[in-house]
């Protein structure tokens, strides 16, 4: 794993490895910001496994949280804010990753008692209050949005500052980072008392209760530990792009974050990784190709949704599968088998 991570490290310079970097390196956007986007939708994706792949819980507005997370960061930071306070960067962290945690048990209060669709259907509901009041109040500044949001803190041995505009690779160390510290987080929660309670409510929530599992409790524990790893990815997005408006946090972002976890594997942090990294780098890889004298970025999506359908036919289980979840599917196959 120390290999791993050291090798996920020099991922900037793959590029020049002969042969093999060419084919890898991203053409239509530059290789270290293409990483960066790959980390934080790595740290998306991390977030949702806990609260789709652990709990078993369906939510269609993950984007909300990373919304919440990035807006306070501005709140706090800008000199756009109503609030005029112009923290630093670093300062805003905690208050950020603390309100992205209370809305998450303030959605989760009175909707987890509610399963499958009707969840689904709320947890939409709140991503669009987010995009909505940020788009209709002044507060919030809609289309405006807020700019000069600074960047993370740090100087060079030339006194430049390390986190610019010129290089993202900074800013994709950070990511990569604070994804380590998530994993380590994510798999002690996972092998805790707190993980076989996910596991017992996502295969069976009538039975998990009957054993005495607080489900309410820990089904609150999910969205809220969803919420904090949501809120991180939102703080660091926008400690880079400097400027933050309500355009950038749509409905398709959820929906792609959990494709990325599905095809991945859902309920495994190397396949929550996996799809997470798919999931970004497949459309910026496709920038700039032309086939056919057709621009194959613009139909990123359509073939996106076909690697989709195509993993889900041949591999159902996910790219890489939780070996529990593979067991579960290869023993569903026996069951509906033709006798």
């Amino acid at each position: 794993m120390v290999l791993v991570a050291v090798g996920a490290y020099m991922l900037p310079y793959v590029g020049s490895i002969p042969l093999i970097g060419p084919q890898i390196v991203t053409q239509g956007i530059d290789w270290s910001s293409a990483l960066f986007n790959m980390s934080y939708y790595v740290l998306l994706a991390l977030g949702l496994n806990v609260v789709v792949g652990y709990a078993g819980l369906l939510d269609l507005g993950y984007v909300g949280f990373f919304a919440v997370g990035a807006y306070c960061a501005a709140l706090l930071t800008s000199p756009d804010s109503i609030l005029g306070t112009e923290w630093a960067w670093l300062a805003s962290i905690p208050i950020a990753l603390a309100i992205t945690m209370v809305a998450g048990v303030i959605l989760g209060w009175p909707t987890l008692r509610l399963r499958g669709d009707y969840l689904a259907i709320v947890t939409l509901g709140f991503a669009e209050i987010i995009r909505i009041v940020a788009t209709s109040t002044d507060f919030l500044r809609g289309e405006r949005g807020f700019s000069s949001i600074p960047h993370p803190p740090g100087q060079g041995a030339d006194g430049k500052p390390i986190f610019g505009v010129a290089d993202a690779t900074p800013y994709f160390w950070l990511g990569l980072s604070v994804i380590i510290l998530v994993i380590l987080g994510v798999r002690n929660l996972d092998r805790s008392r707190v993980g076989r309670s996910w596991l017992a409510i996502r295969e069976d929530e009538e039975a998990a209760e009957i054993m005495g599992v607080r489900t309410f409790k820990y089904k609150l524990w999910a969205f809220a530990i969803g919420a904090f790893i949501g809120a991180l990815g939102g703080t660091i997005w926008a400690g880079n792009q400097n400027f933050i408006n309500s355009a950038t946090f749509q409905l398709q972002f959820s929906i792609l974050v959990l494709a990325g976890v599905v095809m991945g594997g859902s309920g495994n942090i190397a396949g929550a990784i996996l799809g997470g990294a798919l999931i970004s780098y497949i459309p910026d890889r496709l920038r700039g190709i032309e086939a056919g004298g057709v621009d194959l970025y613009e139909y990123r999506f359509a073939i996106f949704g076909f690697a989709i359908i195509l993993i889900m036919v041949l591999r159902p289980q996910g790219l890489l599968p939780s070996r529990r979840r593979a067991m579960e599917l290869k023993d569903r196959e026996k069951e509906v088998a033709p006798q």
